[in-house]
């Protein structure tokens, strides 16, 4: 069976933390999808300025984590920054980590689950910038490439990316994980 993976994303995600992982995950015969709050088309950001336009497949309200294998969430600023604040983004990802499905988020990326009230207990490492607000959210934060910890994958920035898309690509080949937190 095919595996499907969202990518859940809005205005302003660091570009090349969303097209790496499509690719990566496309390369593998897996079927992506970006998920957004709006329908249409959603602009990146690539470094210090507003990039190219990407199609949402499909609108947030329309799908539920019961539709995908697994979820990747990009960075950037702008993008978390929103989708922290959308209701429905929160239970989208919380109910990836009900279903113990592989979750995948970097830079960025942790302020959304922060939010969604899922990294208190985790191991996980972001950008270095966000070590304080996730240690306050209950987060083991570290600073490492990549963090996997039950099916959930953390990195830190784009020159993390092909450790990144390694063990994304392993996690969402891998499943559903048992949760084992003490």
């Amino acid at each position: 069976m095919k595996k499907k993976v969202a990518i859940l994303a809005t205005n302003g995600f660091e570009e090349v933390e969303l097209t790496s992982p499509k690719e990566a995950m496309e390369d593998e015969g897996f079927e992506v999808h970006i998920v957004s709050p709006e329908s249409g088309k959603i602009k990146a950001w690539d470094k210090t300025d507003w990039s190219k336009e990407y199609n949402v497949d499909k609108v947030l309200g329309e799908v539920s984590a019961k539709d995908y294998n697994a979820l990747v969430l990009p960075g950037g600023v702008m993008n978390p920054d929103n989708l922290r604040t959308n209701k429905k983004a929160q239970t989208f990802v919380r109910d990836f980590f009900e279903q113990k499905k592989p979750v995948a988020a970097i830079c960025h990326a942790p302020w959304t689950l922060i939010s969604a009230g899922v990294v208190k207990g985790r191991t996980m490492t972001s950008y270095h910038t966000l070590k304080d607000d996730l240690v306050n959210a209950g987060a083991n934060w570290v600073d490492e490439e990549v963090v996997v910890d039950q099916g959930f994958v953390t990195s830190r920035n784009p020159d993390d990316l092909p450790a990144f898309n390694g063990k994304l690509i392993e996690e969402i080949k891998e499943g559903k994980h048992a949760e084992q937190h003490a």
